[in-house]
């Protein structure tokens, strides 16, 4: 039975997707570089803490060896959007195997098939990256995105019924049907719902209200929560709502739950409206954390001392997020982690 472990479980390594020109990456010189350099910056960072691997479209290969470590292993193949957490596979163990990887290859749309997303490439590349890690490929028909997931690794799964449950995605869908896949699929056992994501989610480029975003396990009942305390941001209800949704999930089941707050930075809008920066959009890696910045000193360090202590002491190192969100996504979306399939020695 495959198995999907915490974030914070050993890693063997990460997995990314290199930029590539078009809608997403911008629309001139200048947007373009910034967008090279920061998916470049946060490969840059794991880096430190372990081994990463880069898909690359094949036109970009000479632009991806001229900016990236040479230690950064390349796996070649067409892409037209290169969020690695949606549209790659999502990585699992089987506990009653050891050694054996298992990759997840969702079903991938482009967040449910806007007119703008071009997608149809990138479809591939959970299966792609799965064979190239050496994992058994786990097909599934439900239309999903890691980044609409986030699992303890004993047995629970968060998910957002505006994604999963999304007509443009699922439309045969229903909660049983979505929690019987997650089942099968990670190894879960329970769903907690939530009814929305953040307010900026909704857009014309937004993903319906992914969960990585708004809350994340840093171990089994203990959730960090995205918490914008400024009434004048409209986030300010949406913490408020899905603070009571978790505190009633956990109530209703019997389950001891602690919730520690993830205060959003002071910015409230940007040229397009409400922002929605998040720290709890981070990747947690063997020894550290990668986390989001957003050039507000005090905030972004109290969002590290808030992840260090939340992961036991691990080394938070801050890379600036700005261009990142901008083009719709934060450190998590662009990031897949590829568990360990046996105990470190």
């Amino acid at each position: 039975m495959w198995h999907m472990p915490a974030e914070s479980a050993p890693h063997e390594r990460t997995w990314m997707a290199f930029p590539r020109e078009g809608l997403t990456l911008g629309d001139n010189a200048s947007s373009r570089e910034e967008g090279y350099a920061a998916w470049t910056e946060v490969a840059h960072a794991i880096l430190e803490f372990e081994p990463v691997t880069m898909v690359v479209d094949p036109t970009e290969i000479s632009r991806a060896r001229r900016m990236l470590d040479s230690s950064i292993d390349i796996v070649e193949a067409p892409l037209d959007e290169f969020w690695m957490r949606d549209m790659g596979p999502t990585f699992v163990i089987d506990p009653e195997r050891p050694g054996v990887l298992g990759a997840v290859d969702w079903t991938f749309n482009g967040w449910g098939d806007p007119e703008w997303a071009e997608w149809r490439k990138s479809a591939h590349i959970g299966r792609i990256a799965g064979e190239a890690a050496g994992a058994e490929v786990v097909s599934s028909l439900l239309v999903a995105e890691g980044g609409g997931l986030h699992v303890d690794g004993e047995g629970t799964v968060l998910l957002t019924e505006t994604v999963q449950l999304d007509p443009r995605r699922n439309p045969y869908a229903d909660r049983a049907r979505v929690e019987a896949e997650m089942a099968r699929t990670l190894g879960v056992s329970r769903a907690v719902w939530l009814s929305r994501g953040l307010t900026r989610d909704y857009d014309d480029f937004g993903t319906n209200g992914h969960v990585d975003i708004v809350a994340a396990f840093a171990e089994a009942g203990h959730i960090l929560l995205h918490d914008q305390r400024d009434p004048a941001h409209p986030d300010h209800e949406v913490s408020a709502v899905i603070r009571g949704e978790l505190e009633e999930a956990y109530a209703a089941d019997g389950k001891p739950l602690r919730i520690t707050s993830l205060p959003a930075p002071a910015t409230l809008r940007d040229s397009v409206g409400f922002v929605d920066w998040s720290y709890v959009n981070h990747l947690v890696v063997n020894g550290g954390v990668i986390a989001c910045g957003f050039g507000e000193e005090e905030a972004d360090a109290e969002a590290r001392s808030i992840l260090s202590a939340a992961y036991g002491g691990r080394r938070v190192v801050t890379v600036d997020a700005r261009p990142l969100f901008e083009r719709g996504g934060g450190i998590h979306c662009i990031t897949q982690q590829q568990p360990a399939t046996t105990p470190p020695a």
